[in-house]
């Protein structure tokens, strides 16, 4: 008898717990702690239950995670080296302190938050501030009892901690020369306002897969291209200036490019498609593994043609219009020096080194800003500031340099950033911030006077938080094994990475060669090599880092 052939069913599609598939149940433990409260809801707890109990009376899971919907962390206890990082229990790693974000969208500050942060900074929080490439100001050693009367000054001034963390909508990033630059078409500050007045603190936008990162700007003067979601200036033929739109960008572990869905943006069109955007990510996106949450991942399955398409039938209800590509300027923009703004007057842009300042000296800072005739900073995702509206800037930049914020700065000290690292980040494996304050110095005594532009990129763990991935000379840090056999802190190289901030610039993640580390000890010497072997070895002054990476041999590289 014949035998009657049969057919497998098809296996079931893993479910990867989207809302708008009917997934609703939480699948890991963050999707439960979101599931059973709304994040948000916390601070009620802090101003009223653990400002008495203190430390000790906080429950876990609003520790370790829904503080961070009001930007707390907690700090890495002091004394545990790179090789507890991954295996010690949070109770073991946690400090009895917490990192602190503030929320700068736009990079914008009057003199009057400028000296909220610095009173909260002189505080409670030993003097610490650092800029980070968020735009964001970040506190150390804050305390839990001390977080209302926070609150108090910095609200009282118009800042938030809102969402500065969290699976949320973070910062939004926008030009620092935002309504000043002459090169500027369109002001994007409207929507920026407008999107952070109605939606952060929103609770139907307080429970995202993971983070939401943001960045509206008329000019390439931010990282778009690392970003979920990025209108970036155009010209339209038909309809004028706008904003072209990228979706899908982020760093990290698994690093992907923003994707253009070739739509034209108008400017009073931005908040309502950004929110399309967030909503649909909210709805859509990945929830059962936390290292797929990100959108860059949906975006990377689904294409940007079906992205488009169900952004605009299931979330903003109409087509969007069809755009051409913006125009990049010449060269990358980072805006240190002095510049004249369209007004006539003029802005000046100085270098801390790797963001790192301090509550005393934001305190001078905002002194001398009001003693020159500006009432404005501007902070930039490259962990520099601006002072804008002077209408003199030669006697400002000798000011600002005397409090350490440098406005004609070594190639160095303007091209290197780092993450916040094992001082106080619980993620890390090296120390960063004061490497690299060594590095830059050494570098300056090396190489005075050398004409190469090398941009370095510091992270203590393959987070990328400082953008490792985009930089020439990017470096994770990770332990490695010295001439000695010795397990010290060191990092993994990474070469020639940069984003698509000019014209002729091709966005990408460079080289990374197998084996390529160097220990913590022999970076100074490591860079100095570099350096000079692309100064020797360029086809000529307008050849980038980059470029020459791209073709050089290996050994060169080494």
């Amino acid at each position: 008898m014949a035998r009657t052939a049969t057919t497998a069913p098809a296996p079931a599609a893993r479910d990867e717990g989207q809302w708008a598939l009917g997934s609703r149940e939480p699948l890991n433990a963050n999707e439960r702690v979101k599931h059973v409260e709304d994040p948000l809801l916390v601070r009620e707890r802090i101003e009223r239950v653990y400002v008495r109990t203190g430390f000790a009376g906080i429950d876990p899971d609003d520790l370790r995670n829904r503080f961070r919907w009001w930007g707390l962390y907690t700090q890495r206890r002091p004394g545990i080296d790179g090789g507890g990082t991954a295996v010690l229990p949070p109770e073991e790693l946690d400090d009895e302190y917490f990192m602190l974000r503030v929320r700068v969208d736009g990079g914008r500050l009057d003199l009057a938050q400028l000296r909220a942060i610095a009173e909260v900074s002189t505080r409670y929080a030993r003097d610490t501030a650092d800029i980070t490439d968020r735009q964001n100001i970040q506190f150390h050693w804050i305390r839990v009892e001390d977080m209302p009367d926070i609150w108090r000054i910095l609200e009282a001034a118009g800042l938030s901690t809102t969402e500065a963390c969290g699976d949320c909508p973070r910062v939004v990033l926008g030009s620092p020369v935002a309504g000043v630059s002459a090169a500027e078409v369109l002001d994007a500050t409207p929507a920026i306002e407008e999107i952070t007045a109605r939606w952060i603190g929103d609770p139907s936008l307080s429970n995202l897969p993971r983070k939401f990162k943001s960045t509206i700007s008329w000019l390439a003067d931010v990282p778009y291209e690392a970003n979920d979601i990025a209108f970036v200036g155009v010209v339209h033929p038909e309809h004028g200036p706008g904003f072209d739109l990228r979706v899908g960008g982020g760093l990290s572990t698994s690093p992907m490019l923003a994707q253009r869905l070739g739509t034209f943006v108008p400017l009073a069109d931005v908040p309502d498609v950004w929110l399309g955007v967030i909503r649909l990510f909210r709805d859509y996106g990945y929830r059962r593994l936390r290292h797929r949450a990100r959108l860059k991942f949906l975006v990377a399955d689904w294409g940007s043609e079906r992205f488009r398409r169900v952004l605009e039938e299931e979330y903003l209800g109409r087509p969007l219009a069809d755009g051409p590509a913006p125009e990049l300027p010449p060269a990358p923009i980072d805006h240190i020096g002095v510049h004249r703004q369209r007004d006539g007057r003029y802005y000046v842009g100085a270098a801390p080194v790797v963001g790192r300042v301090s509550g005393t000296a934001l305190a001078e800072l905002a002194t001398i800003a009001e003693r020159h005739g500006s009432g404005r900073i501007r902070l930039t995702p490259y962990q520099k500031l601006l002072v804008l509206d002077v209408a003199d800037p030669a006697p400002l930049v000798a000011d600002l340099r005397g409090i350490g914020l440098e406005a004609e700065p070594s190639p160095f000290r303007r091209a290197t950033m780092a993450c916040t690292g094992i001082e106080y980040c619980k993620l890390a494996i090296v120390e960063t911030k004061g490497r690299a304050v060594t590095l830059v110095a050494e570098l300056e005594r090396r190489l005075a006077g050398l004409p190469v532009e090398i941009s370095v990129n510091l992270n203590g763990c393959p987070n990328a938080c400082a953008r490792t991935q985009v930089a020439d000379i990017g470096l994770k840090g990770q332990l490695v094994v010295d001439e000695s056999g010795r397990r010290v802190e060191g990092f993994q190289v990474h070469l020639g990475g940069g984003l698509t901030m000019a014209a002729g610039q091709e966005g990408g993640f460079g080289r990374k060669l197998r084996g390529l580390k160097t220990t913590a000890a022999d970076l100074p010497d490591y860079v100095e090599r570099l350096a000079r072997r692309y100064h020797a070895g360029r086809t000529g002054p307008a050849e980038t880092f980059a470029r020459w990476v791209a073709r050089a041999d290996e050994e060169e590289l080494r």
